[in-house]
């Protein structure tokens, strides 16, 4: 204890010496102190027992030095009186602590206080009085409470210091307060000398920000827009300092956190600048992926699309989509909301055994707000130890909020990126490698396949889009921030002259930006440039809340006004929707040749893809008569041409599916590539995907082929084409297409009666303009079939009474004379196809003929119209279907 010598150590001081008791040899005869100058001595108290004592040489000071460390050896006493052959003990460390005593007072840190409080107003807090005591140890030197000595004040003072009013303060019946505050350390010693704190109430002036528009209206593709253009600063006459702001975008609510691309997650892979060999495990449903149909999704296609599992559903990946053994390195990502955890796994990802056992291959799950991934090695690994579960303790995991994790697996290192962020794992576990066997896996979303027991388990409770799988490369930081990063967000642009004036510093999604500055005039200059900006081309409609939270501080660095919060929000408008629309001819007729041949028939030669908007606007009308006086304004809607990019075609065969025996869908592989775009095929039809231009989507169709080279079954066909925007959201017309297989004219020439039989199977159902066509031709040679007849009786009348016998014998053909001329119209039509494979873009022959293949927009041409060009192709075909008499 300081102020007194005595030292008092444990264990006690004792030296021992294992020689036999006896005079000098196994005594004691001193000890030794080691060190710079040490404040104690060391003295023997008994030489036989070796006991003694450690004594202070003047009285310590604690606020000096609290603590002395040094080292002590014992001596024995030698052989004899003269001490020869003394021994030493080895050497001690001696650790002594003194011990405060409660001999300072609390002393305050200012000599006085001042605060400004305005009336009307209760404070958390006025100001802070601070008091500091000198002596050495925590419990004296710590002001254990402070009070407010003056009787009958509206203040309260808290044990930290802090003083408040207990009451709203009136400025008319108090203008200052003058109080005495005193202080106490933990000792309950007093203050040596109280303080005197002044309190200044001023008549009520609200601090805030004023010129703010609570409603702000942002029309997409508009840009930039500002949201504080007028805005400033009311401090009531106070003396800033400081001033900082914060503002936030609220825009949690929409799609995955904010306003993103609602391509598929594939297709924002390839935008991203992600290479190849990205598989979509929770694709929108189509006909080439519809696992995912009958998992509830969001409402509507405005945001992205969400899928919800609710702890009882759950989906299985078909087989050939993700091969069973991933190769290294490869990367996992998903987008997750997940709620609190429970103590049951919640699956996300697993490919476990199909049959017989329950083997986990690998998988990725959700266990007490942890995210665990399992990776269990092949059995051609060594047999030994080696990581197979790697868990995360993360916050994300539970906290409701759409999160995006991709996790880079190299073998044995796996990198967790959460929102762009880095995490390592807090716990790495072994196992031994999987044994050898043939059975093949399953590959589940929402929870895990048990093979042995035909089973779901392990059900997931949340919301999950976007999950990939990436095989052969890392994902790597750009592309990590691509997927992440919102499409909307705040923007501020500084005026040069204000630019080093205030600090600004934004979160990573530019959801939130803070400013810090001590010039007012500087400070709302940059406030008025701060924006809203929606890059996407069709934002998602709605409110976002925005919020502006400001503190500001005086010369006492405390802060001396409070400015409320200002709420608004931002009212993105609904953007004008595309409408997409498909056209081109949807009817065509095709020898059996060329459906099967290789080249097959095209189904969509002279497609064409539009997109339009609808707006409304203002035009002026001029006045008709000088009576109506000044033009009017008149609104009128307008449709404009917009370009903008699709994400998908499909096309879908109509009525029983394609037989792969005999035909198929095809297109040049190389050409789609060549775009940047991905196809897949079934016998349903055939899908076009990834986010790319209209004119290019236009060129890749232009190339499918249906072939079949089995006509004798063929009928007719029909297919139907959509094409979509932004994984859904904007879909184009059922764009439907008929093809038929054209039987050729059979002529049949007789020599001796110059008649031709005309005949044309009716196989399907043709436009009801081609069917009149067709009936007065049939009519017409039934006719002439008639007539000839008569005329061959008149003729003849005579001779057939005489040559009865021989009638049946003379009514049969000349075999030798026999003539089947080709229909010249199947020669005519032959040419014009193989001239439109050569020329896509040349829609009628030179000579003005049109095609014999009926089209819609034939069938709805008027009846002149119709009239007049049946006439001209009349006369032309005329001069083409002239007989060949040179075997009359």
């Amino acid at each position: 204890t300081e102020n007194d010598d005595k030292v008092l150590l444990d264990p006690p001081l004792i030296a021992l010496d294992k020689d036999a008791p006896l005079r000098y040899a196994g005594e004691i005869c001193g000890f030794r102190i080691h060190g710079q100058n040490v404040p104690f001595a060391a003295v023997v108290l008994d030489k036989s027992t070796g006991e003694g004592v450690i004594r202070a040489k003047d009285k310590l000071d604690c606020e000096l030095q609290k603590e002395h460390t040094f080292t002590i050896q014992a001596y024995d006493c030698g052989e004899g009186p003269d001490g020869g052959n003394m021994k030493k003990s080895h050497k001690a460390t001696v650790h002594i602590q003194v011990n405060d005593m409660n001999e300072y007072s609390p002393v305050f840190k200012e000599k006085s206080y001042k605060a400004t409080v305005i009336e009307g107003k209760k404070y958390d807090s006025v100001l802070k009085v601070e008091a500091v005591d000198a002596d050495c140890s925590f419990q004296f030197s710590q002001i254990c409470s402070y009070e407010i000595v003056t009787p009958d004040v509206p203040f309260t003072i808290d044990k930290d210091g802090n003083i408040k009013n207990t009451e709203k303060l009136n400025y008319s019946k108090e203008r200052m307060y003058k109080l005495t505050v005193t202080a106490y350390d933990c000792g309950k010693n007093r203050a040596s000398e109280d303080v005197l704190v002044k309190i200044n109430i001023k008549p009520t002036c609200k601090p805030s920000w004023q010129g703010f528009n609570k409603r702000i209206e942002y029309e997409p593709g508009t840009g930039s827009l500002a949201l504080f253009p007028s805005m400033h600063l009311e401090t009531c006459e106070e003396p800033i300092t400081s001033i900082q702001v914060s503002i936030m975008l609220e825009t949690n609510h929409i799609g995955k956190g904010c306003d993103r691309d609602t391509y598929s997650e594939k297709s924002l892979h390839k935008l991203c600048g992600a290479s190849a060999g990205t598989v979509e495990l929770l694709p929108a449903p189509s006909n080439s992926a519809n696992w995912t149909v009958g998992l509830p999704t969001d409402n509507g296609h405005d945001s992205d699309q969400v899928f919800e599992f609710n702890g009882t559903q759950a989906i299985k990946v078909p087989e050939g989509v993700v091969s069973t053994t991933l190769k290294e390195p490869f990367t996992i990502s998903v987008w997750m909301r997940h709620g609190p955890g429970g103590r049951e796994k919640e699956t996300i990802l697993c490919n476990s055994d199909k049959t017989e056992m329950n083997r986990h291959h690998y998988s990725l799950y959700v266990h007490n707000c942890r995210l665990v991934l399992l990776l269990r090695q092949e059995p051609t690994e060594s047999e030994n130890y080696k990581p197979a579960e790697f868990h995360w303790k993360l916050d994300q995991v539970c906290d409701k909020e759409w999160h995006h994790y991709v996790l880079n697996i190299e073998f044995p290192t796996v990198t967790l990126f959460v929102d762009g962020a880095t995490f390592e794992p807090f716990l790495v576990t072994e196992d031994y490698p999987l044994h050898a066997s043939k059975i093949e896996t399953q590959l589940t979303i929402g929870a895990c396949w048990q093979g042995g027991s035909a089973l779901m388990t392990q059900y997931f409770r949340g919301n999950l889009t976007g999950l990939m799988i990436r095989s052969g490369k890392l994902e790597n930081k750009k592309v990590i921030d691509c997927l992440y990063t919102c499409k909307e967000g705040l923007d501020v642009q500084l005026p040069e002259e204000v630019a080093s004036a205030v600090k600004v510093e934004f979160n990573p999604n530019q959801s939130s930006l803070t400013l810090e500055g001590d010039d007012i005039e500087s400070f709302e200059k940059v406030m008025q440039h701060i924006s809203y900006l929606n890059s996407r081309q069709f934002p998602t409609p709605g409110i976002r809340h925005l919020r502006v939270t400001t503190t500001v501080k005086c010369f006492n660095e405390e802060t001396c006004i409070s400015v409320p919060d200002s709420e608004g929000y931002v009212m993105v408008l609904q953007p004008e929707e595309p409408k997409i629309s498909l056209s081109g001819i949807d009817h065509f007729a095709r020898g059996a040749a060329e459906f099967e041949s290789t080249e097959g028939v095209t189904l969509f030669p002279e497609l064409r893809i539009v997109s339009t908007i609808t707006r409304e606007v203002e035009v002026e009308v001029e006045a008709e008569t000088e009576a109506e006086g000044e033009d009017d304004p008149t609104e009128t809607v307008v449709s404009e041409e917009i370009m903008h990019n699709l994400d998908t075609c499909e096309v879908t065969v109509v009525g029983d599916e394609l037989n792969g025996d005999h035909e198929s869908l095809e297109v040049d592989l190389a050409q789609i590539q060549q775009r940047a775009l991905e196809m897949s095929s079934s016998n349903v039809g055939m899908v076009i995907t990834g986010v790319n231009t209209m004119a290019n989507y236009e060129q890749v169709l232009h190339l499918i082929r249906y072939r079949n080279w089995h006509t004798e079954a063929l009928f007719d066909r029909k297919f139907k084409l959509v094409c979509s925007e932004l994984n859904g959201r904007y879909i184009s017309n059922e764009f439907k297409v008929e093809g038929h297989l054209r039987q050729p004219l059979l002529g049949f020439y007789h020599p001796k009666y110059q008649m031709l039989i005309c005949v044309h199977p009716l196989f399907t159902v043709v436009p009801s303009a081609a069917t009149v066509v067709i009936v007065v031709c049939v009519s017409f040679l039934v006719f002439m079939i008639i007539l000839g007849v008569f005329r061959i009786r008149a003729a003849h009348q005579g001779t057939l009474r005489d040559q009865e016998n021989g009638k049946e014998n003379e009514m049969d053909w000349d075999d030798s004379a026999l003539t089947i001329t080709v229909n010249p119209m199947e020669t005519y039509e032959d040419q014009h196809s193989s001239e439109e494979e050569g020329d896509e873009e040349e829609e009628e022959s030179e000579d003005g003929e049109e095609e014999d293949d009926i089209t819609s927009a034939e069938s709805d041409s008027s009846e002149d119209e119709g009239g007049e060009q049946e006439d001209q192709q009349g006369s032309s075909r005329q001069q083409q279907l002239e007989w060949d008499d040179s075997t009359y």
